[in-house]
């Protein structure tokens, strides 16, 4: 995706000097160039190496710097990987605003939610999550012998939205990780309930364990109830950008998700794409840009906007409203490959939709995902703009078709529009002499 002038929206990433090492180390993927909405990849050359004592690492203009030695680390601010690798501490961000906000959330009953303006924009998300988990699930058991266990880990998991969708793909144990400490409460009691429906079925249910932690702040596998568990999915919807608030956080986060997963497990997720939001933004010659249903406000520079800590509110009709960060997706992509996960696929909804939707139709019309145009007579439509069904209109026209058809509004389209999914498969690794791991990709 380019800007009105040309130049590539991800050439406008450029990091902050730092003095830490590993943020120097990652620099080469500020300039890296994602273009996927203009259907052309454009390629940064790495400068090239020259021989020094330590190994090298890149400030943000590609020049050389010295490595710092080991021992010019703080000790007490790293954390020892699975690998015996040091990664510095994150320090305290908006992690205790994020929590408050979701801990402040009202749970609302399923009558009251049929009432929200989002009611099939959630729905239809809904469904994006619930074919994006069975997809990966499938994938994972037929690798698998027959009955073998599956593990997942569910990172940002809220109130437990998704715990049918793990009851349904059939898994053995869950692992579920929250920052806000009463969504997780809600969680657990989601569970019980569920629990005790399927006792009454005398159904199976797979085993639990809940953990209240920052994900990108916290090393989750000390917390896990046995630490030697390995997973083979790990899925985060609608939470990886509290990530990108600083490297330190990104490396964190992505470090709890691939630390657990065996060879040919899947993390998978969904993200805002900030290629597009970048592209809207500029758009609007504004700090702002959104409609009826949604509203993204920046807080940061949109055409130079820094590689991490890329600061915006997105509000989604009153749901959502507190500090997001921007994920450089090829940033996001190397981190990712430094921890041994390689990337698969990645999509934007309405290539995912295009995808899956013959497939999922029947559970489409079960989860109510999209609104029938025109409306039964005993119904309203939830739009509220003059051209929000417009291109629903167009199309019924252009087939001749009398029917109905289902759709969402033109609001929740522009909103819906903004997301893509994403799947990273763990490698198989050897070891290095020094006890690295030295990843198959």
């Amino acid at each position: 995706m380019s800007t009105d002038d040309g130049v590539q929206i991800d050439d406008y990433f450029e990091n902050k000097k730092s003095t830490d090492d590993l943020e120097q180390e990652l620099i080469l993927a500020a300039a890296d160039a994602d273009a996927r909405n203009n259907e052309e990849e454009s390629k940064y050359e790495e400068p090239q190496e020259e021989e020094i004592d330590n190994e090298p690492t890149y400030c943000a203009s590609g020049s050389r710097i010295k490595r710092k030695s080991s021992q010019e680390h703080d000790s007490a601010k790293l954390l020892k990987t699975n690998e015996s690798e040091a990664v510095p501490q994150p320090s305290e961000g908006y992690g205790k605003i994020i929590a408050k906000h979701y801990n402040a959330l009202e749970e609302k009953g399923v009558q009251e939610r049929s009432k929200s303006r989002i009611f099939y924009l959630r729905n239809f998300h809904n469904w994006i999550k619930s074919m994006l988990i069975n997809e990966y699930l499938t994938k994972i058991k037929a690798s698998k012998k027959h009955n073998a266990p599956v593990r997942v880990m569910d990172m940002g998991c809220g109130k437990g939205g998704d715990l049918l969708k793990w009851r349904k793909g059939n898994i053995t144990h869950l692992i579920c990780n929250d920052i806000a400490a009463v969504s997780l409460d809600q969680c657990k009691s989601r569970y019980v309930d569920m629990q005790n429906r399927n006792n009454r079925d005398r159904g199976n249910i797979y085993s639990i364990e809940n953990i209240a932690a920052d994900f990108t702040k916290v090393r989750l596998r000390e917390k896990y109830k046995d630490p030697s568990m390995k997973l083979d999915l790990v899925s985060c919807q609608f939470a990886f950008h509290y990530g990108f608030e600083s490297l330190l956080q990104a490396e964190c986060a992505i470090h709890n998700a691939a630390e657990c997963l065996q060879p040919g497990g899947f993390f998978i997720g969904t993200i805002l794409d900030s290629n597009d939001l970048l592209a809207r933004i500029r758009k609007a010659k504004s700090n702002a840009f959104g409609n009826g249903v949604f509203k993204v406000r920046f807080e940061c520079d949109t055409y130079k906007p820094p590689l991490f800590g890329a600061k915006y509110h997105f509000n989604l009709d009153g749901v959502v409203d507190c500090p997001e960060f921007l994920i450089h997706f090829p940033t996001f992509t190397k981190l990712a490959k430094k921890h041994g996960l390689k990337l698969v696929r990645r999509e934007k909804f309405y290539e995912f939709y295009q995808r899956m939707h013959v497939e999922g139709r029947q559970l489409m019309g079960n989860m109510k995902g999209l609104e029938t145009y025109p409306p039964h007579s005993d119904s309203s439509l939830v739009g509220t703009e003059v051209d929000d069904y417009a291109h629903a209109e167009e199309f019924l026209k252009s087939d001749n078709l009398n029917g109905k058809v289902g759709t969402l509004s033109k609001s929740e389209w522009e909103a819906s529009s903004l997301y893509l999914t994403f799947a990273f498969e763990k490698m198989k690794n050897t070891w290095a002499a020094d006890g690295t791991p030295i990843y198959t990709m």
